[in-house]
């Protein structure tokens, strides 16, 4: 089937004879996974985001997108809470899902191969859209470790049953990934897991490392020569909760320099009582108590990840980045839809000493960030803990290789 009987562009390399690519994503941190394996690409890219807008794809030049966008108040995490389903269910997570699964059958016909970044929903995706085109699957399952099983007794897997097939592959997802060609995941001792159950998986590196960015700017501006505290409210509704207390925490640190990295629009800001926000442009605002002034900066996380000394966090993937520079977190449960007091403790049996959740009190935010900075043995750990347990970039470089083999090219 052609690319214009299918509904797509045809690019001038699809017309030289060389087959696009499929990619399959389902998160936000999926498809800057995604985008980035994109870019490494030397075939044409076909992608189809099943969670959002995948705005991420729309920076990757040549890139097309293949079906309709499915937009969740939960953000994509529908099973995070009987409310994060109701919202979704409501919004059409059905019927507008399996029309997706059609979308992704199109958009395999002519590919070269599929590629699935994402869980096992996707995968569910991916492998029908592979099997219907005959074409070579590869999974980058960036979500699952064997380490949110470190400590795990069976009294907490019950409370996280919700979460049970985010900390361990279910049977049949790993019946699906034993269908694809290889399977590649975050760190070594999942590769192991899935090795020892059949399945054909590989650690490269780590996805969140490849794909955090390079200083987009100078901050020196802001930092007044202190130790930075990075605010990381997270790009989910969380940060409508956990914005506010960040910068309450930080008015209890005069000691430090805090920088909030802030992924969304101005109007999208949620102050303490009694502060004011002063823009000062697109990409810089002000947070302003009276007394304290806490800049926020857009489109500057790579900056502020790599100049923070250590961090406040209600995020997932950018948690995972910082604890990986080897900058602890501290994290404090919200009421979602991410952040929740479940997803907190698996980030935190995934990160080791690298996180610590308190209480969602200034004050304890406060206690526990100069507790950190105050103990250099403890401090250290944690450094060694989130550089370890994230692991190193390259993943990415290697996966791009294998797209090349199974595409032919």
């Amino acid at each position: 089937m052609t690319a214009a009987a299918a509904g797509l562009p045809p690019s001038p390399a699809l017309l030289s004879g060389v087959k696009p690519a499929l990619l399959i994503s389902n998160g936000t941190a999926e498809d800057l996974i995604g985008a980035q394996l994109a870019r490494l690409l030397r075939v044409p890219v076909r992608y189809s985001p099943l969670v959002g807008e995948g705005h991420a794809y729309g920076r990757v030049p040549g890139a097309v997108q293949v079906g309709r966008v499915l937009r969740l108040p939960s953000g994509g995490f529908p099973f995070g809470s009987l409310e994060n389903l109701k919202g979704d269910l409501a919004a059409g997570l059905v019927g507008e899902s399996l029309g997706q699964w059609q979308d992704a059958v199109r958009g395999a016909r002519g590919a070269g191969v599929v590629v699935v970044v994402g869980d096992a929903y996707a995968l569910m995706v991916g492998t029908l859209a592979a099997r219907r085109a005959s074409r070579a699957l590869i999974h980058v399952q960036p979500l699952l470790s064997a380490l949110y099983l470190e400590g795990l007794s069976l009294r907490g897997a019950m409370q996280e049953l919700n979460a049970l097939g985010a900390n361990l592959p279910m049977p049949y997802e790993l019946r699906l990934a034993a269908g694809a060609r290889v399977v590649y995941v975050r760190d070594a001792p999942t590769a192991n897991y899935y090795a020892a159950r059949g399945v054909a998986a590989r650690w490269a590196g780590s996805f969140a490392m490849d794909v955090l960015a390079a200083p987009e700017r100078d901050l020196s501006r802001w930092t007044q020569g202190k130790p930075i505290l990075a605010l990381i409210p997270g790009s989910r509704e969380d940060h409508r909760q956990s914005l506010p207390l960040m910068l309450l925490a930080a008015a209890r640190l005069p000691e430090l320099t805090p920088l909030v990295a802030w992924p969304h629009g101005w109007d999208a800001v949620t102050l303490p009582t009694g502060w004011t926000l002063e823009i000062q442009s697109e990409t810089e605002a002000v947070a302003d108590s009276g007394g304290v002034r806490v800049p926020l900066l857009r489109g500057a996380f790579g900056a502020v990840a790599h100049a923070a000394d250590l961090a406040i966090g209600t995020a997932g993937t950018a948690n995972e980045q910082l604890a990986g520079l080897g900058k602890p977190v501290v994290a404090f449960a919200t009421s979602g839809p991410q952040f929740t007091t479940g997803f907190a403790r698996r980030q935190g049996r995934l990160l080791g000493e690298a996180l610590s959740v308190v209480e969602a009190d200034a004050d304890a935010l406060a206690a526990e960030v100069r507790a950190l900075r105050n103990d250099g043995p403890r401090r250290a750990r944690a450094a060694l803990a989130g550089m370890t347990r994230i692991g190193p970039a390259g993943a990415l470089g290697v996966v791009a290789e294998e797209v090349h083999r199974a595409a032919g090219v």
